[in-house]
């Protein structure tokens, strides 16, 4: 089934993103081979020249490296990936705390309710 891709942001940014959280939640483990261009193609119902650009920003990045004959390999730099985490924790933790405020939630109140949250999952 093909993906739902926001208009706010290109398509292939977004793929970048949903493989770089596959890539730390290591459904593509360090040194292991990522999915062919086609069938990411097919998996993300997308052209493969927008897959083919994801590969590329994500070896410009540093966290997948091509093999020629072989295909694309997610890095083995753990100090990389780690700092991949961290990046994605940080976006997410702006996003929230932000859309929290424009709720009119204050600081204290936005950590207690998480608090709250946390307690009752």
């Amino acid at each position: 089934m093909p993906e739902q891709f926001s208009g706010s942001q290109p398509i292939y940014l977004q793929l970048v993103q949903r493989v770089c959280r596959q890539i730390i939640r290591k459904e593509f483990p360090p040194g292991g081979k990522l999915p062919s261009v086609r069938e990411l193609a097919v998996q993300f119902g997308v052209n493969p020249n927008t897959v083919q650009r994801v590969n590329m920003e994500l070896e410009r990045m540093g966290i997948v490296e091509s093999r020629r004959g072989q295909g694309m390999f997610v890095t083995e730099d753990e100090s990389l990936l780690t700092r991949l985490r961290d990046e994605l924790k940080e976006g997410e933790l702006k996003r929230f705390a932000e859309e929290m405020r424009d709720l009119g939630y204050s600081n204290e109140q936005i950590i207690e309710n998480v608090q709250k949250f946390l307690k009752l999952n």
